[in-house]
């Protein structure tokens, strides 16, 4: 018995030593179921994070809140804020007129506002308390007022004053009216000295009105428009602040149903924090890729709007935008307890983050506490540089700096992310343990 097992011995472990030694076997043997368990291993994780990715999507599509704010506002909100701000400039704005000089120059300067393409006179009034009601009643935007000495005091050698009186509020038609005025006044001032000079020739009346002459070129937002100058940073913040709403309130609706209030739900394919944050990340990221496309390509063409960015460098662009908006989200949603929270956070933030940006208000005289603040929301370099490619023409050399933080971003919000999730992974586990040995005991 004892021979018949060693020649069966022998021969088991024959074919081992031939293949290169007991060693070389043993090596041989060993590696491939290694290299199996880590494949398994990690083929479970790809899965597992591909069914948390489905799940996510299906939950976008069957809460009409996160549906809402994830898919149907950034579409529609675009278009609605493009369609506003679409005729680029305000034209025929009502002025309403007090003329108490009645005088041959304060005629031809309200023929002259009246005949301007940006405002219109709409109504003449006899003192300035009515012209202010007019404005209150919204007959008009703005008061030009002449006094009653107004060509008196033209016609001593004296300066003489136009009062014109806008209404704040509306900040274009502000804007129409103080600039249609002071092209005016100049126009009107260029005549004054060619009749007090003599001159006889049509050169020597432009060496005296325009000794040194100035031609004005819009290099980039040639229209002048009000469309051109924001919607492109609007366009960016609105990819930024709907992800903030959509991923918090989904993870406010996830605590809301979950007994215990965890962020996480309990189920066993949710075991591992990089499947979780991979699942989820990539189902916000096939959204908000289309999402992104839509907003940055298809609207600015359909509203004619300045578009002067490269296809490929707008992809390059957009990939860490994406990335750093979508982990920014995920480590704030560990914030939101209930869905309604993340409204108040949004809506209090947005037109801040918009002047921080530096593109309605100048990056200059924005204090220093302030940008530091600005730096932490990805729709900061975000703005600054899209709107550099997009209506500059820059490169992505060009905005290198604003490439490189919303990289740094990526990561940072990466690692936050990733702790929030394992901070409340744990803490789900410690209170399931609890409540087993809390059962066991009863």
């Amino acid at each position: 018995m004892n021979n018949k097992n060693s020649k069966e011995d022998s021969k088991h472990t024959t074919p081992l030593s031939s293949r290169g030694g007991a060693g070389g076997g043993a090596l041989k043997h060993t590696t491939p179921l290694s290299s199996r368990g880590g494949r398994s291993r990690l083929l479970v994780g790809a899965g597992e994070g591909l069914y948390i990715c489905l799940k996510e999507l299906k939950n976008v599509l069957k809460d009409q809140g996160v549906l809402m704010f994830l898919i149907i506002v950034p579409l529609a909100y675009p278009l609605l804020y493009s369609w506003i701000y679409n005729n680029e400039v305000t034209r025929e704005v009502p002025v309403a007129v007090v003329d108490r000089s009645h005088s041959q120059m304060s005629r031809e300067f309200t023929r002259m506002l009246d005949a301007s393409p940006d405002t219109k006179v709409a109504v003449k009034c006899n003192s300035l308390e009515e012209a202010k009601d007019r404005v209150g009643r919204g007959d008009a935007y703005g008061v030009v007022y002449f006094p009653e000495d107004f060509q008196t005091r033209l016609n001593r050698m004296e300066q003489t004053h136009v009062g014109v009186y806008c209404d704040m509020s509306l900040m274009l038609a502000y804007k129409a009216i103080f600039q249609t005025c002071t092209a005016i006044q100049g126009n009107l001032n260029s005549k004054i000295p060619i009749e007090l000079s003599g001159n006889f020739t049509n050169r020597e009346n432009e060496i005296t009105t325009k000794p040194l002459d100035f031609e004005e070129v819009p290099i980039f937002n040639n229209t002048a428009g009000y469309g051109n100058f924001i919607i492109p940073g609007v366009l960016i913040l609105i990819i930024q602040q709907t992800l903030l709403l959509g991923v918090g309130m989904a993870a406010g609706t996830a605590r809301e149903r979950n007994n215990y209030g965890f962020l996480v739900p309990v189920d066993r394919h949710y075991r591992g924090v990089m499947r979780i944050i991979w699942g989820k990340a990539m189902a916000y990221f096939m959204i908000y890729t289309i999402m992104a496309a839509y907003l940055l390509c298809a609207v600015p063409r359909i509203f004619n709007f300045i578009s002067l960015i490269n296809g490929k460098e707008l992809i390059l662009f957009c990939l860490p935008f994406l990335l750093a908006c979508i982990f920014f989200s995920m480590t704030l949603s560990a914030l939101m307890r209930y869905r309604e929270n993340v409204m108040l956070l949004v809506v209090f933030s947005s037109v801040p983050l918009l002047f921080m940006s530096g593109v309605s208000w100048p990056q200059s005289n924005i204090p220093s506490f302030w940008q530091g603040v600005s730096w932490l929301f990805p729709s900061t370099f975000g703005i600054r540089g899209f709107v550099r490619m997009n209506s500059m023409g820059a490169t992505l050399t060009d905005v290198a700096t604003e490439y490189r933080a919303l990289w740094i971003q990526v990561v940072v919000y990466f690692v936050l992310a990733h702790e929030v999730y394992r901070f409340q992974i744990g803490k789900a586990r410690q209170m399931i343990k609890e409540k087993l040995k809390d059962i066991k005991n009863k």
